[in-house]
């Protein structure tokens, strides 16, 4: 199973996401649990893409793959924008009320806990995030 989605990077196509998340978990039987988790984190990653890695008013596509090894569920994400490293943010310190805590941080901190790995790399002009989940 390989399968891919194109968005623009503006926040209206994030619905997209759980549409194409459904189709892959209905042709692979997951439970309705793990996909909340998949396309919560999902949702984070593009989001992110979505809101940091362009200036405003630049459109361009961002591409998801998903691709089933093994028993592995493989989610890449690229796009062309600012170069990022999300893996290289240290976890937010949840044991600090709200006040106290810095800005930023837990959106990969739900990633890093729904997803068994993560990863980053920078190709050429390209950002690549890669989730993998096993099932």
């Amino acid at each position: 199973m390989k399968r891919q989605l194109i968005l623009q990077n503006k926040i209206s196509e994030i619905p997209k996401l759980s549409t194409f998340l459904d189709g892959i978990a209905d042709e692979l039987a997951l439970p309705q649990e793990l996909v909340f988790s998949l396309n919560l984190a999902l949702e984070e990653a593009v989001s992110n893409v979505i809101l940091y890695a362009y200036p405003d008013g630049v459109t361009n596509e961002i591409a998801l793959t998903a691709q089933l090894s093994d028993n592995n569920l493989i989610f890449t994400l690229t796009d062309t924008g600012e170069e990022f490293d999300p893996t290289g943010v240290p976890d937010a310190d949840i044991t600090l009320s709200a006040e106290e805590r810095q800005i930023g941080g837990l959106g990969i901190l739900l990633i890093r806990n729904i997803m068994n790995k993560v990863e980053y790399q920078r190709i050429g002009d390209k950002n690549v995030f890669t989730l993998v989940k096993e099932i």
